[in-house]
């Protein structure tokens, strides 16, 4: 399980200050680190499969490269996995060749500190550096989970390393008791302080701006928070927003002065006035395929003007424009003058105001605490006064907001988990944007506060200074904000947490932290199915190397009780759904006071929403996807629920361009993808229907348009004309496959449009040369199909050989006046039906038959599905070759297990950005690539 959110479904403004358009698409999109609906993952990965884990067997040692060795190529071959592809595929492989070079220090150790450092270390820096002189005190452990109770009094710093040594052994994680110094902070690519001083602030500003090295100051005080970076006199960004460069086809480039672009009114072209373009394929003006990036200025959602074309030749057809990523210089202050000069970003443009007036009471707090040698006391009157006169004196003649200023005061001895875990992520995020180059970074000031969690009403009698006050317990961080009546209401929750992947950790471990139902009467719930696999470990931070294979729950809920040992957590492995509502019964949620979703489908989330509304129990709904994310709060007849949106479609691709014209990449791969399921995956799952359930056909036949002909011609194929018998059926199926799919298909294709012709925008016709892995595709199919029957397959290919040699063949002859086909629209042929119907076996002949339905998950047993190479160039169609980062755009999830699985078991293919050897003995090891993200390529 993983995570899951709704939310926003326009324009949002993400944390690297970009204003993005969310991803189209079903409820697994998200479109903005708080905007819309996610699929699984967390704030610094998705929900990978296997292969791109790592070995994790060991912890500690000396650093490791970040590929495995020294030797390995880009992809890692020839060494252990890392653990953290996810990053890598989120910031690039340039980027975190950046990042395994950057030396980081954190200092700082408490809540927020433990947070910055934990997120960099699964980020896959270098090394990681922990300074901390302070011994740890009882109230570090309101929000320090990797601090135990028989710690205080030992060094944060020394009693965290191991804990944080084992999140990530390709990352070197020490510990220092130097007091800070220059000689110490020379020898680091960035340093992070949190909860320092303002003093130590400004001199280590100083000497890291006038030194090149980058900094990030990272501050919480109760439910404020404050974040500042410095990244030098010109920083370079090379990819503002980390977004795929957008692409469009062309219809029409007019000559003038400027020029204008016209693109297919398919879609949008997305492009933004300023943003620069290269052109590519462009016949008549081919002036544009030679010339460089050049700036656009939009003129609608279709046009652009691209500057003087008056003396090029005259636009014929056809074109590709793409977007160019151009390096963006930044400007930073050190901090002593963005202290009097501030840039700030406003993270809630209905609190707009507010991060002027955090800024000039920071300062004051900070003067406070210089004058008495300690923070504002909880709830006192006194103190605060004196806050806000202090002020009042750094910010001579401005405005202030009193009542905010004394609630900082209030609130400086407070200590909440959550509001660490979110400025430590976004204080991580800013120091992968300092090492990596990639994504904009915040300039310079942040102020977050989320004084909405206050009482509304009665705020002065429900927190009072003796409701704040310390109790010598865990959680006075948190009474000093809320007050200790509200602890104990806290402590009594019943709460279900709903899958324990990457999402479902984090709220574990906030749940610990906070006390959440850790009272007598308080308890939470975890359920989920999975079992724990090393892909899960470099953002599911619970789990170790040695809890691999072991149930999610299980280790999950103790791990969340090592960080707190009064949580009343138990675990379950039931998936939610209706097929288990005798486990989670009225009795069950009627004894809840609240759901927390960390979900990976939609499915399993409409179902959760829906027991929610009607039990009428809040719902926490939140997921992330790479650097996206966001959180719904759902309260039954109060808010909006999950089910009552949804996202648009998502943009589909024209069945005529999917299966004729294909002219991108992602054309191939949708194609694949719908081969295999139509092959190895449908079929086997209606003959099964077919087989078991006596409704089977009623249902079908009354499925509108053409789909009960085509669903019963499947069943029939299966059953009937195409059911092996033996090992040589199956080849000679997969052998009649290719030549029908890969020969005849395209010859017809051929024979409507003859080489050179232009069937549709952008595509030409060419011819492609017998590729060697050809037959790879036919043991692979063949392999398929046996194992769905039953029957033991072969990896001899050549005997494989030898049965297709022996396979009888149709001659190929076109037919006149086809067209390419498309879907069909007139009515089904009753005829046919009942022709078909009649050529069924009834399930009564059929006992205990059933067919296995493939699946292209990398957890299938089988290599077979992941075959038949995406090397061979689609000449055909002349598809640009592109590298395999862009294959997991269309599925996050599959497409990044099967490239990592390519990885493990092609040692032999170093280089995936350009064509395999076509020489045999070049390529001793068959290509393994699945079906789903093969490359279309006829012959």
């Amino acid at each position: 399980m993983g995570s899951g959110a709704s939310g926003d479904k326009d324009r949002v403004r993400d944390i690297w200050g970009q204003d993005r358009v969310r991803d189209s698409g079903d409820k697994d999109r998200v479109g903005g680190p708080l905007g819309t609906r996610a699929g699984s993952g967390d704030i610094w990965g998705q929900g990978w499969g296997q292969g791109a884990s790592g070995d994790k067997d060991r912890v500690g040692g000396p650093p490791t490269p970040l590929w495995g060795g020294a030797e390995c190529e880009v992809w890692g071959f020839g060494g252990p996995h890392p653990p953290f592809f996810p990053p890598r595929y989120v910031l690039g492989h340039e980027a975190m060749k950046r990042m395994q070079t950057s030396n980081v220090l954190v200092s700082g150790l408490r809540g927020l500190g433990v947070e910055v450092a934990k997120n960099l270390v699964l980020g896959g820096v270098k090394s990681v550096t922990l300074h901390d002189p302070h011994p740890a005190t009882w109230t570090d452990l309101a929000s320090q989970f990797y601090l135990r109770e028989e710690d205080v009094g030992q060094s944060r710093a020394e009693a965290t390393l191991p804990r944080l040594a084992e999140l990530n052994s390709y990352v070197a994680v020490t510990s220092t008791r130097e007091p800070l110094s220059q000689e110490l902070l020379a020898t680091f690519q960035v340093v992070v302080l949190t909860n320092s001083p303002l003093e130590e602030q400004l001199w280590v500003g100083d000497f890291c701006h006038s030194h090149g090295i980058k900094l990030v100051v990272a501050d919480t005080r109760g439910l404020f928070g404050q974040l500042f970076c410095d990244f030098g006199d010109d920083m370079v960004v090379t990819d503002p927003n980390g977004e795929q460069p957008l692409s469009a086809m062309v219809s029409m480039v007019t000559k003038g002065c400027p020029g204008e672009v016209t693109c297919l009114d398919e879609a949008r072209h997305g492009f933004e006035t300023g943003d620069f373009v290269t052109f590519t394929e462009v016949e008549g003006m081919e002036e544009l395929n030679r010339c460089g990036p050049v700036e656009i200025r939009v003129l609608g959602p279709y046009t652009f003007s691209i500057g003087d074309t008056s003396g090029y030749g005259d636009y014929v057809r056809g074109g590709i424009v793409t977007q160019v990523k151009m390096p963006k210089h930044i400007h930073f202050k050190r901090l002593r003058d963005a202290l009097a000069e501030p840039e700030m970003m406003v993270t809630d443009f209905g609190k707009a105001e507010r991060p002027s007036m955090m800024h000039w009471a920071w300062q004051g707090l900070h003067r406070f605490m210089h004058q008495h040698g300690r923070a504002p006391r909880p709830r006192h009157q006194g103190d605060a006064a004196e806050v806000v006169a202090l002020t009042k004196e750094v910010a001579a003649g401005a405005e202030l907001d009193e009542e905010l200023v004394r609630e900082l005061a209030f609130q400086a001895t407070g200590d909440l988990a959550p509001v660490n875990a979110f400025i430590g992520g976004l204080a991580a995020q800013e120091v992968m944007k300092a090492v990596s180059g990639k994504f904009t970074p915040i300039t310079q000031w942040l102020y977050f506060d989320a004084l909405e969690c206050l009482p509304e009403e009665n705020r002065d009698s429900l927190l009072t200074e003796e409701q704040c006050r310390p109790r010598n317990s865990r959680y006075d961080g948190q009474i000093a904000v809320f007050g200790a009546e509200l602890q104990a209401k806290l402590g009594a929750q019943k709460y279900f947490v709903v899958g324990a992947g990457a999402i479902g950790c984090e709220l574990l471990k906030n749940f610990a932290m906070v006390g959440l139902g850790c009272g007598p009467e308080g308890s939470i719930t975890v359920t989920d199915m999975d079992t724990i696999e090393k892909s899960n470990l470099n953002r599911q931070f619970l789990f170790r190397p040695w809890d691999v294979t072991k149930l999610k729950s299980e280790r999950a809920a103790a791990a969340a009780r090592e960080m707190n040992p009064a949580l009343r957590v138990s675990s379950r492995t039931d998936r939610v759904g209706p097929d288990t509502e005798r486990v989670y019964d009225d009795d069950f949620f009627e004894g809840l006071d609240g759901v927390a979703n960390a979900l990976d489908n939609v499915d399993a989330r409409l179902y959760m929403d829906r027991r929610c509304v009607y039990y009428r129990k809040p719902l926490l709904e939140s997921g992330t996807l790479g650097t996206k994310g966001n959180v719904q709060v759902v309260i039954p007849f109060l808010s909006e629920s999950y089910s009552s949106s949804q996202d648009p479609p998502e943009k589909a691709i024209p069945i005529c361009t999917l299966k004729n014209f294909p002219n991108a990449i992602e054309h191939t791969l949708q194609w694949a993808r719908d081969e295999f399921e139509g092959l190895f995956k449908q079929p086997a799952e209606n003959v099964n229907q077919y087989l078991m359930d006596p409704k089977f056909l009623e249902r079908t036949l009354r499925l509108a348009g053409t789909q009960p002909l085509e669903v019963l011609e499947a069943v029939q194929r299966s059953l009937v004309s195409d059911r092996p018998r033996a090992w040589p059926d199956c080849v000679a199926w997969a052998c009649r496959h290719w030549h029908r799919q890969y020969s005849n298909n395209i010859r017809q294709l051929l024979h409507n449009f003859p080489l050179g012709c232009c069937p549709h925008p952008g595509v030409a016709l060419t011819r492609c040369p017998p590729q060697p892995l050809h037959l790879d595709y036919v043991v692979a199919a063949a392999n398929l199909f046996a194992q769905s029957y039953g029957i033991a397959g072969s990896r001899d290919r050549a005997a494989v050989a030898e049965l297709v040699r022996h396979v009888r063949v149709p001659p190929f002859a076109p037919k006149a006046g086809v067209r390419p086909p498309v879907p069909p629209t007139h009515p089904t042929d009753d005829g046919r039906l009942e022709e078909l119907k009649a050529s069924l076996p009834s399930p009564e002949e059929l006992p205990g038959f059933r067919i296995d339905a493939a699946t292209s998950h990398v957890h299938d047993p089988s290599p077979w599905h992941l075959a038949l190479s995406p090397h061979c160039p689609p000449q055909y169609y002349e598809v640009e070759w592109t590298l395999w980062d862009r294959f997991e755009f269309i599925d996050h999830t599959s497409e990044m297990t099967e490239r990592s699985t390519l990885q493990d078991d092609c040692p032999a293919h170093k280089s995936l950005s350009s064509p395999p050897p076509r020489d045999r003995d070049q390529h001793p090891v068959p290509s393994l690539a699945s079906i789903v993200i093969t490359i279309r390529n006829p012959a």
